[in-house]
């Protein structure tokens, strides 16, 4: 049998279980910047995060207002390592749009750290060393529902003997 992994998939499950299993014991640990980033972003999507500070703040994520229409970031989430915040905010803005005020917290929470799994995960395409793709497969292994991303897409795809021999013209 073959096994093909999907790299970015695989990856955003662990960081999302992982991000998740860190807010469950009381907090995302957070990364300062060494320069806080300005995020321009249209006035009320700014207005939209700045209102939901303190539940992106128990996500790792440090914002405060700068003027009409921009966004400070302070600190990301630490593991999501160095990633580029605008991006970021705005999808965390479109999804903070999509919420409704009905919406459970925790269900709002777990929907956040899911787009912020996807930020900080391994881009498709990437060349990984063998080494990081032996931890990316036993993390796998320890993981659970790592079988499918936050999403819902499947990680990885195995083929068969017989679609392999299929394949090769074998059958």
């Amino acid at each position: 049998a073959l096994v093909l992994v999907d790299q970015h998939a695989a990856h955003e499950r662990l960081t999302h279980e992982a991000l998740r299993a860190q807010l469950i014991e009381g907090g995302v640990r957070s990364q300062p910047l060494l320069l806080p980033a300005v995020v321009d972003m249209p006035q009320a999507d700014a207005a939209r995060l700045l209102s939901h500070a303190g539940d992106l703040a128990r996500l790792g994520l440090e914002i405060e207002g700068f003027g009409p229409g921009a966004v400070l970031v302070r600190a990301l989430p630490a593991l999501l390592g160095p990633a580029d915040p605008a991006p970021l905010l705005r999808d965390l803005a479109e999804e903070l749009g999509a919420w409704e005020e009905t919406t459970a917290l925790d269900r709002r929470l777990d929907a956040a750290v899911a787009r912020l799994a996807c930020h900080g995960s391994v881009r498709a395409g990437r060349r990984l060393t063998p080494a990081e793709m032996d931890a990316l497969l036993r993390q796998m292994e320890a993981t659970p529902r790592a079988a499918t991303c936050s999403h819902g897409r499947p990680t990885f795809l195995r083929l068969g003997a017989a679609e392999l021999e299929k394949l090769f013209g074998r059958r």
